[in-house]
């Protein structure tokens, strides 16, 4: 939303600093409040100058409706745009590494902190990601907030240029740390009018354009973007996953510290990696688990041979319908053994799927740290962090399947326990990389069920 011209005349310094900046008289400044627009020639040096982004310019043109023909004109110094298929053109400035178009569905997540962490979860696979908060960058990057060895997320939308860093653990610009992971983005948009449109219309495709020539073609990209068939039906986690079963000894990150280790289990546990964070095998050790991964094509075979205390089924990206496909057989065969099971996320959805329910897409799905679930087996609420865009229809729960959480965002389901068997889900991520740590409490829950 653009701002006033003289709202930007008092960021500058004044009129007489204004007219400096911009090579200008001071009667072109005083034609600017006139008109209450700025020519777009002066664009680049008012926003290196102010901080703002190309949708606060007054007569920005940034955004365009729908109608191909008419689509916004690039902007003087726009470097990279974000298109939508419905003919929506978002003008900004490129981050990270050049693509001739970077497609995928585009979702907002409201995340104040942990940038690094959301940009790797493998969850976001398939994906373009739009921050809420405007300050990205301010922690840097480090080779410990990993949470996968490369981000899976198609892109990133941002309001303001990427933050310098000023944080001790920084060992990288976050902008140097896109171009080398090969991840593209666009600063400069208008990520309140982008979110409100995720918000009233649900998570649209999108484009992202910042090629290293600089040729953009809207009016192509509008297509590219149409045409992309979207995440329903389409199953990513064998994508993510890795592609041989290890095990994994890391445990919690302490300050002064660093990474614990593993040395005296008390349970073994299975973890089927449908794109499984690194902070979630973390918490298991944490809970004194001997952790071990396997595929996400694993059978039941594949995991009971191990003989495990317990199995776990990870978060992951995609329709939890077509990964069904390979990981219900897998699930009801562990169901059938009476081993004690944990899921999270996709996993959760997939637990629900082999008990013969189903899932749905969401209009804009659940994305933050900051989702409020209450715990209906204890009353209490806690603030949770998630990532999913699919959900379990509760109404096809089967009898003998108890809801043990809830959404209080908009009462979808969060949770579930199979009565008289060790088996539980929840639809958020426990481990809190990043977000609170209300639901730690959780993987204690697991390993109750594997003592008894």
């Amino acid at each position: 939303m653009a701002i006033s011209v003289d709202e930007i005349i008092e960021r500058l310094g004044g009129i007489d600093a204004a007219a400096r900046l911009a090579g200008v008289g001071t009667e072109a400044i005083r034609k600017w409040r006139q008109s209450r627009a700025i020519p777009a020639k002066h664009w680049p040096a008012l926003l290196a100058a102010t901080g703002l982004g190309f949708a606060d310019m007054p007569g920005s043109p940034q955004v365009s409706e729908i109608d191909p023909g008419h689509l916004a004109p690039r902007p003087a110094g726009a470097t990279a745009v974000i298109v939508l298929g419905d003919g929506s053109v978002f003008w900004g400035a490129g981050i990270g590494a050049h693509t001739d178009g970077a497609v995928g569905e585009v979702c907002f997540n409201t995340g104040m902190a942990g940038y690094q962490e959301t940009l790797t979860d493998p969850s976001f696979a398939g994906q373009i990601i739009t921050f809420t908060f405007p300050h990205i960058g301010n922690t840097g990057t480090n080779s410990e907030d990993m949470e996968a060895a490369a981000p899976f997320a198609r892109g990133l939308v941002i309001k303001q240029d990427i933050t310098d860093p000023s944080n001790w653990r920084s060992a990288a610009h976050l902008n140097d740390w896109l171009r080398a992971r090969n991840m593209p983005g666009i600063a400069g948009v208008d990520t309140r009018a982008l979110t409100a449109r995720i918000r009233d219309g649900g998570a649209p495709n999108g484009i992202i354009c910042f090629p290293a020539d600089g040729q953009i073609d809207t009016a192509e990209l509008v297509a590219r973007a149409a045409a992309w068939p979207g995440l329903v039906g389409m199953d990513l986690a064998r994508e993510v996953s890795c592609t041989e079963e290890y095990e994994w000894t890391e445990g919690e990150w302490v300050w002064g510290t660093g990474f614990g280790r593993q040395e005296s289990p008390k349970f073994k546990v299975v973890a089927v990696d449908y794109g499984a964070k690194r902070n979630i095998l973390r918490c298991l050790v944490k809970a004194g688990c001997q952790v071990i991964v396997v595929p996400a094509t694993a059978t039941a075979a594949d995991i009971l041979k191990h003989n495990p205390d317990g199995v776990f089924l990870s978060n992951g990206p995609g329709d939890p319908a077509a990964t069904a496909d390979y990981a219900v057989p897998a699930i009801q065969g562990v169901l059938a053994s009476g081993k004690p099971i944990f899921g999270i996320c996709l996993g959760h959805q997939l637990l629900a799927t082999a008990l013969g329910a189903k899932t749905y897409k969401m209009a804009r799905g659940h994305r933050g740290a900051n989702q409020p679930v209450k715990d209906l087996t204890t009353g209490r609420v806690e603030i949770t962090s998630q990532n999913h865009g699919f959900a379990v229809d509760e109404k096809t729960l089967p009898a003998g399947v108890t809801i043990t959480h809830v959404s209080l965002f908009d009462g979808s389901n969060e949770g579930l326990a199979l009565d008289g068997k060790p088996v539980f889900s929840v639809q958020y991520h426990p481990e809190a990389s990043p977000g609170p740590s209300d639901s730690h409490y959780l993987f204690q829950r697991f390993t109750k069920l594997m003592e008894g």
